[in-house]
């Protein structure tokens, strides 16, 4: 009896975990994610309103990187939007289907019908923000005044279409429109004529700014009244949405930075002080209204938005500015001013900086390392100050490298770097270089993201630098300098003919 009571301790584990099992918290992370393929994907996929589906292989590296975000994701959206995935090895027929040629893929679906590519974070925060905003109607329908002023009583921009009826044409290029869109910008309809007679419109699509950034130097509703196609509402958006001012976030820079912007940054906070927000706002609108056309946008943002950055890229210190605020100029090429000149409540003073920058008199700011004292070393050390006259020199071949401090190839190449230099220090024609590419701004074309990043500027192509993608050893960079310079190399003191 007691072997027989000790052989049932034994198993009891074993039971607890398959009864277990078969309960929901039992692997439910697997379980939140649906698993997709060719016998069930149109069944299961028209289930859901909203869902993502991702495109995978087993044996594909960045698809294990994804999964436990993925997994993650899923837990989090449970019940407001499904997560699905398809093993495209064991389901070809589906995957080609739609289309899938790498992994992952991912994909937005509707009801079943593939709606839109999913080209937003791989994180599991970046994955829930980006498919709540997924989540409801494309457009939604507002029926009545009430519906209309609480949709457009909103922290966003809103657009709505004013349309004679469900069958409209336009309404039907409107909500195409809205499904492309819609992760940008907020879109809504009426079929309630009355609904646009307030705003002296009849069948139109309004742009309503956002209320909190309402100013007597702008209109706070914008019509469109051209006629309605995917593009044209497309541009319409593009060119009104953000007015004489916008308020730039982590989430707009990069669709604000496509052209030459100048930012206002300070303590900038439209939940809790919307009143101080726009104080300084409205001075820098006043100014820009006077510079309107020229070429410039203007923006305000929040500096402890962007504290790293303002450190990073303008050197703010942290006792700069302080209350007022700190104003910087970033062109669609790179270049970058900082106004020195503290902020005047007259605005005078961001006039003064204006006019210097419209006449060229403003210098660009520029991150650098201070210039060595000694640079005697057979391998040059360049820092953003020095790059125009030690890389830019007309009359030389450089070979620069760009490199992090603390990157650990970098620190390998460094003995083959040397030794390339000291092979080549006689050769007056040809400069051995390399910069810190971290503590120094990189100029205009040289894509640097990686460490180390070695481009060869010839003479007489200085705008046209040459990536190097060869081996790592000292053979291999001679090699490609005999093919590349524009001379023949002098080898430790001879002239190498070959």
């Amino acid at each position: 009896v007691l072997s027989i009571m000790a052989a049932a301790v034994r198993l009891l584990p074993a039971v607890t975990l398959a009864l277990l099992s078969g309960f929901p918290g039992a692997g439910s992370s697997r379980r939140d994610v649906l698993e997709l393929g060719d016998t069930d994907f149109d069944y299961l996929a028209t289930e859901h309103e909203t869902m993502l589906v991702k495109f995978y292989a087993p044996w594909c590296g960045h698809c294990k990187k994804l999964a436990p975000e993925f997994d993650k994701a899923a837990k989090r959206l449970k019940g407001t939007v499904q997560l699905a995935k398809v093993d495209c090895t064991a389901h070809s027929e589906t995957c080609g289907r739609f289309g899938v040629s790498g992994y992952p893929t991912l994909k937005i679906f509707r009801n079943g019908r593939d709606s839109a590519p999913y080209d937003g974070p791989r994180t599991t925060d970046g994955i829930v923000q980006y498919m709540m905003k997924q989540t409801g109607p494309d457009s939604v329908h507002l029926k009545t005044e009430e519906h209309l002023h609480t949709f457009i009583n909103h922290y966003d921009a809103s657009i709505i279409g004013v349309f004679s009826g469900a069958d409209s044409s336009r309404l039907s290029e409107f909500l195409k429109a809205a499904g492309l869109l819609r992760e940008q910008f907020r879109f809504a309809h009426t079929t309630n004529l009355k609904l646009g007679e307030k705003y002296g419109v009849q069948t139109d699509v309004l742009l309503f700014r956002p209320p909190r950034l309402s100013s007597k130097f702008e209109d706070s509703i914008v019509v469109f009244r051209d006629h309605l196609t995917i593009g044209s509402l497309r541009r319409f958006i593009r060119d009104h949405i953000y007015g004489l001012c916008p308020h730039m976030t982590a989430e707009n820079r990069d669709r604000l930075r496509v052209r030459d912007l100048l930012t206002a940054f300070y303590d900038l906070d439209y939940h809790h002080n919307p009143r101080g927000s726009n104080y300084w706002r409205n001075r820098v609108m006043k100014v820009a209204s006077k510079y309107s056309g020229r070429g410039l946008t203007f923006s305000v943002a929040n500096k402890k938005d962007f504290l790293s950055e303002l450190e990073d890229d303008f050197g703010l210190g942290t006792s700069d500015g302080g209350e007022l605020p700190f104003v910087t100029i970033r062109t669609k090429l790179g270049h970058k001013y900082t106004m020195r000149e503290e902020f005047t409540r007259d605005g005078e003073s961001l006039e003064r900086f204006l006019d210097d920058y419209f006449t060229g008199r403003l210098k660009r700011f520029v991150k650098s390392e201070p210039v060595p004292e000694r640079n005697s070393a057979a391998v040059k050390v360049v820092v953003a100050e020095t790059f125009d006259e030690v890389v830019n020199d007309p009359g030389k071949d450089v070979l620069i490298q760009f490199f992090s401090p603390s990157c650990p190839h970098c620190k390998k190449l460094d003995p083959v770097y040397r030794e390339l230099a000291d092979t080549l220090v006689s050769d007056p024609g040809l400069v051995i270089a390399k910069m810190n590419a971290v503590d120094n701004d990189v100029p205009l074309g040289y894509d640097v993201h990686g460490f180390p990043t070695i481009y060869f500027a010839p003479v007489g192509r200085k705008d046209e630098p040459i990536r190097y993608e060869g081996g790592r050893e000292l053979k291999d960079f001679l090699k490609f300098l005999k093919r590349e310079a524009s001379h023949s190399l002098v080898l430790g003191g001879l002239k190498d003919e070959l």
